[in-house]
């Protein structure tokens, strides 16, 4: 088996350029994936794994044998040195695995919506990372369909995504494409689109959440823009009791996604 010990060998500064630069992700087609969580959530989202490195003094012969014996396809397999591994690794408890995974490439042309009670969340130009995991964190809860996002500002391999989203980011359908293209797509699929909006005139609750239906979120700065305002099958509000006028983006699409579930469950009764 094949060993790095030198945190100054070029496979080392390679890697450290993918974990930390968008446009050498999107011209290699790479990403970096560290955790065993992580890794094992990118193996059952059925990405291709490139590289494996692990730490034997973190990680037991063991559990990379299991890990391995569940991938079922030939990967290239690194012993590193604890240096390396302090070199490439962000958090200190991540047990000593980190992969090199093939990335894809989410267009809307090949994303699933043919499900008659559909459900998918639609996020309009979110940029935190944080905030993306954590949508994709709730997305994963609720065990719906799908997410899209709309007009994208942020690389979707950013490991603090990928961290965020504890791995979701690897099982959840995602597809993403301008703000036209997603509109476009909803409407060609006849999937109704519910806008989060402070001026909206409708509380969530008093809107029929059934059928083929997008929750659709912006950011938490300046909401959606008109053109989701102006096309949505109609506009919600989560009227707020307090003295802030609005909550965080990924708590909001909870409420939202939430209410949805509720509404189909309790129609079923």
């Amino acid at each position: 088996m094949k060993e790095i010990i030198s945190a100054q060998n070029p496979f080392v500064k390679k890697l450290l350029q993918l974990a930390e630069k968008s446009r050498v992700r999107k011209k290699e087609g790479l990403c970096v994936i560290e955790g065993l969580r992580e890794v094992q959530l990118a193996i059952r989202g059925g990405y291709e794994l490139q590289t494996i490195l692990y730490q034997p003094e973190l990680l037991s012969e063991s559990v990379l044998q299991e890990l391995l014996t569940t991938y079922h396809k030939p990967t290239e397999v690194i012993a590193i040195g604890k240096e390396v591994y302090a070199k490439l690794s962000y958090r200190s408890s991540t047990e000593g695995i980190i992969a090199v995974a093939r990335t894809k490439s989410h267009n809307l042309e090949g994303f699933a919506a043919d499900k008659e009670d559909l459900l998918l969340l639609v996020a309009e130009a979110p940029e935190k990372p944080g905030n993306i995991g954590a949508l994709l964190r709730t997305a994963d809860a609720a065990h719906i369909d799908g997410v899209i996002i709309a007009n994208p500002k942020t690389d979707l391999y950013n490991p603090n995504i990928i961290r965020s989203s504890v791995g979701c980011v690897f099982t959840v359908p995602i597809a993403m494409g301008t703000t036209a293209e997603v509109l476009n797509f909803l409407q060609t699929k006849h999937i109704n689109s519910y806008c989060a909006a402070l001026t909206a005139s409708k509380p969530y609750y008093e809107v029929s959440l059934k059928g083929r239906t997008a929750i659709v979120v912006g950011t938490e700065d300046e909401g959606l823009t008109d053109e989701w305002l102006q096309q949505s099958t109609q506009n919600i509000i989560i009227p707020m009791e307090g003295v802030i006028d609005s909550m965080n983006v990924s708590v909001a699409a909870a409420v939202l996604i939430f209410e949805a579930k509720k509404m189909r469950l309790t129609a079923k009764k």
